[in-house]
This record gives C-alpha cells, sequence and structure tokens, in this order.
C-alpha cells in the first residue's frame, strides 16, 4: 500500500475511532446517571470512555509488538492531557479550580501512578508489585470518591442503552488496529522512529476526545470536574495501558529517551498540581505553563529522535 493510501486509511480510521468512543461516553454517562451512581464515579467513567482510543491503541501497539510506541502514546497521551485539558482549559476559562481536599486527593493519586510509570519505565519494579501498588493507590481513592460524591437520581436504564456498547467497543478497537498498522507504516516510510510515532502522533490524535471535554468543563466553570477527569485520564492510561499490559509483554525498551520522558510526565504532574493550589486557581500564566510544558516535550522527541 502507498503512503497516500496508509495516510487515507490512517484518517478514516481516526474519525471512526472518535466517532465510536464519543457515542461510547455519552451512553456510559447516561447509564451513569440512571443507575444513580455519584457524579465523580460518574465522571470516572466517561474518563475511561473519552480515553478508549488511547488505551486501545497502546495496547494494540504493545500486543504487536511495537512497545516504544505502546509506552510513547501512554507519556505523550498523558502530558498532552496536561497541557490541553487543564492548561487549554485554563486559558480559555481564565482559571481552573478544585477545592484543597479534592486536589490532595486527585493530585496525590496522579503523583503516586505517574511515579509507577519511572519505576516501569526504569524496570525497578517487576510488573506484578507495579499493579499491586496501583491497586493500593486506586482502591481507597474509589471508596472515598463513591462515598462522598453527589449521587444522581436513579432512573430506569433502557435496553437500547446497554446495546450500543458492545459494537462501540469493536469500532474502537479496530480502529486503533488501523491506526496503529498505518501510523508504523507511514512513520518508517518517512525515517520516523516509533517512539516518535507514539508520543507525538498516536498520542495527540487519541487525546482529542479528552481534550475536548476538558475545555468545555472548564468553559463551564467545572473546574473540580475537569481538575479530576485529567489526572483520571492519565491514571486509566497508566494502569490499563501499562501496568496491567506489563504482566504480559515487556512496555518499555529501556531507552534514555524513554527514562527522559517518565520523569518528564511525573515532573509535569507536580508542577499541574502545584498550579492548581492557590485559592485562584490554575490561571492562564499557569495554564500557558503546562502548554508550553507539552510543546518542550513534543519538541525535545522530535530532536532526540
Amino acid at each position: 500500500m502507498t503512503t497516500g493510501l496508509e495516510a487515507a486509511s490512517f484518517l478514516a480510521a481516526l474519525a471512526v475511532t472518535l466517532v465510536a468512543a464519543a457515542i461510547f461516553a455519552d451512553r456510559l454517562d447516561l447509564v451513569g446517571e440512571h443507575l444513580g451512581l455519584p457524579e465523580g464515579v460518574v465522571g470516572l467513567l466517561t474518563a475511561v470512555a473519552a480515553d478508549a482510543p488511547e488505551l486501545s491503541t497502546a495496547i494494540v501497539a504493545l500486543a504487536t509488538g511495537a512497545k516504544s510506541v505502546g509506552f510513547g502514546v501512554v507519556v505523550g497521551s498523558n502530558v498532552f492531557n496536561l497541557g490541553a485539558m487543564l492548561g487549554l482549559g485554563a486559558l480559555a476559562a481564565g482559571s481552573v479550580t478544585i477545592q484543597r481536599d479534592a486536589l490532595a486527593l486527585e493530585g496525590g493519586v496522579a503523583l503516586g501512578v505517574a511515579f509507577l510509570v519511572v519505576l516501569l519505565g526504569f524496570a525497578v519494579l517487576p510488573a506484578w508489585a507495579a499493579v499491586a501498588a496501583a491497586v493500593v493507590l486506586l482502591v481507597p481513592y474509589l471508596v472515598l470518591l463513591w462515598h462522598t460524591g453527589q449521587r444522581y437520581r436513579r432512573a430506569q436504564v433502557r435496553a437500547r442503552d446497554l446495546l450500543v456498547f458492545p459494537p462501540a467497543v469493536a469500532v474502537i478497537v479496530l480502529g486503533s488496529v488501523a491506526m496503529v498498522h498505518a501510523a508504523r507504516h507511514i512513520g518508517h516510510a518517512a525515517g520516523i522512529p516509533d517512539v516518535l510515532t507514539g508520543t507525538l502522533l498516536l498520542a495527540v490524535v487519541t487525546s482529542l476526545p479528552n481534550a475536548h471535554t476538558g475545555i468545555r468543563l472548564a468553559r463551564a466553570h467545572r473546574g473540580s470536574a475537569a481538575a479530576s477527569e485529567t489526572f483520571n485520564s492519565n491514571t486509566i492510561n497508566v494502569v490499563g495501558g501499562l501496568a496491567v499490559p506489563a504482566l504480559f509483554a515487556t512496555v518499555a525498551g529501556g531507552t534514555r529517551l524513554e527514562h527522559a520522558d517518565g520523569i518528564w510526565f511525573l515532573a509535569a504532574t507536580g508542577v499541574a498540581v502545584l498550579l492548581l493550589a492557590p485559592g485562584g486557581g490554575l490561571r492562564r500564566a499557569g495554564g500557558a505553563i503546562l502548554l508550553a510544558s507539552w510543546v518542550a516535550f513534543a519538541v525535545v522527541q522530535a530532536i532526540a529522535s
């Protein structure tokens, strides 16, 4: 297949994957409301749905032996999420605010999970220990989220809301397979390393649903929801796209660039938490810093690769 056809295949796969992810997120949010789940849990489920393209792409890449692509998709997506969901959100809305106790919970878990990326990238922890550490972090978090969140009013779940899930998931997975295949061929034809294909191209395009959600929440002055969904999305990416797959396959090549990427993600997460901490929350200047962090990250990838 020619490069032009591969590019067309990539764009077509991207389009259907994003549409399927949007439908999946919308229905999952609706089912959560109908079941009377706490608002925080519904937000977490929405983050899972919005992360579906990122997760599927990372897992498909790892399953096909493209570990640099898979690692790059997770880390690149997470750095991009901080810059787009929080950074652009603050620039668009003027500020993103979150209560201190909520930030301590959300930010603490996010920093702990980001640290796991560094440990996995440096092969300091075996896969089973990384998964165990993730469980230790997430179980108390989910319990607190369930008990402290405001609940939606319970309503009847309609069968048609559930029937959309299997085909939506199938389209997302198949679309991700096609995207990884096409992106790797395009990258190889252009002489682009796999790690760059993962951290920039696939990471950005699969993060578009998250970016849209974060900016929308910020503009609606729902800063707590925007921050929570950003950190939850990154946590889901790490656990589902790296920690669990590490039980079955090597998730990182141990290169210096991958080590640096993991540390960058940890540092960017810490900066985001610090910028959200003041009483006025994350202002436009802080948003510009997070966005600049991703731009600098992208430049480093291009130079180092």
